[in-house]
């Protein structure tokens, strides 16, 4: 397993607020083309996991540090590619322009939270992989496809912000 990170950035927006999400150029070797957080892997310089979150977003959006209020972590989800990847959740009142590596990200959206939150616009499903078959939600917002490890997350944010878990 590889060490990686990414941000939920939660970014305030007229009232409510809305997810930071990219969608990862096609050409990539893991998950290309796929919705995704801003993050990768950990680097040797990062001071930690919530490190490397910033510094991949910065890297990938153009968004500074600084910009985003860390609140804490989810816990870490492994993927299929062999990552482990951690969760960071930060908080932004307004986001500068977007700088976009397009060697990395092919466009990037913001997903409001009460769209996600709404249980008409979640897509339950049940996925094989290998042996297992595994429960599955996602999401389709604006003709983004939201799924995988980025929907269990967020569908784990919700929660947390609901209650239901912690």
């Amino acid at each position: 397993m590889r060490d990686a990170a990414v941000l939920i950035g939660l970014v305030g927006l007229d009232e409510s607020f809305a997810v930071l999400l990219t969608q990862r150029a096609d050409h990539l070797k893991h998950h290309g083309g796929q919705v995704s957080f801003p993050g990768g892997s950990a680097e040797q310089d990062d001071a930690d996991l919530v490190a490397t979150a910033l510094r991949e977003t910065e890297e990938e959006v153009g968004i500074a540090p600084h910009y985003f209020d860390i609140v804490g972590t989810l816990r870490p989800r492994t993927t299929i590619t062999g990552f482990r990847v951690t969760p960071v959740v930060g908080w932004a009142r307004e986001l500068p322009p977007l700088a976009l590596q397009a060697s990395e990200v092919r466009d990037a959206f913001l997903a409001p939270v009460a769209f996600l939150s709404d249980e008409r616009n979640r897509r339950y499903e049940k996925r094989q992989f290998g042996s297992k078959k595994i429960d599955m939600v996602e999401w389709t917002y604006e003709g983004f496809r939201i799924w995988g490890a980025t929907a269990m997350m967020l569908s784990e944010l919700l929660d947390c912000w609901r209650g239901d878990s912690l």
